[in-house]
């Protein structure tokens, strides 16, 4: 599966219903996520409206990765309000089967050039722990651990440690 071709392209409101089916799938296929095999608790108009609003915004992005017409990965950007608007909180996930061929870069470098062009300065993930694929990944790109949050989620009676990590993109001296 890793030698077909995938497309990075920005999500519209036409692509919700598909991408809260990714979502349970997702949810199904890692513990790695804030959210199992129910997915996201929105309804379909609750997503378009949400994918309208984002469309053109310098705030916040969603990326797809499709093959085939089939949703692989997503990431996601979210400027922060008010004395955090320089900062934005960095999300993506990948369909089991695409891990490895190249989907996560691609979304990460989307997201990371969306940021750049809109005037972000930091980019804040959270990635459990024990995710050194996701981690790898991350560090690539220049992020680095800022701490560990313990016991960040509970999944069936087990705590499950996070780290936060943070991307600088514009380091200036005030």
């Amino acid at each position: 599966m890793n030698d077909r071709l995938f497309v990075i392209e920005r999500a519209r409101a036409e692509d919700a219903a598909q991408l809260l089916e990714y979502l349970k799938i997702v949810g199904g296929e890692t513990e790695n996520l804030s959210f199992g095999a129910e997915g996201v608790p929105l309804s379909v108009e609750a997503e378009q409206d949400y994918l309208r609003a984002q469309y053109g915004s310098t705030d916040n992005a969603q990326y797809l990765s499709n093959a085939d017409g089939e949703i692989i990965g997503t990431a996601s950007l979210n400027r922060k309000a008010n004395r955090m608007r320089h900062r934005g909180v960095f999300g993506i996930s990948l369909k089991k089967a695409w891990w490895g061929c190249g989907a996560a870069s691609a979304l990460t470098e989307a997201i990371l050039s969306f940021a750049r062009e809109n005037g972000f300065e930091q980019l804040d993930l959270e990635v459990r722990s024990s995710n050194a694929r996701a981690i790898r990944l991350y560090e690539k790109y220049g992020f680095r651990k800022l701490c560990t949050f313990p016991h960040f989620f509970k999944i069936h009676g087990e705590y499950v440690d996070f780290d936060l990590m943070n991307l600088e993109l514009n380091a200036t001296a005030d």
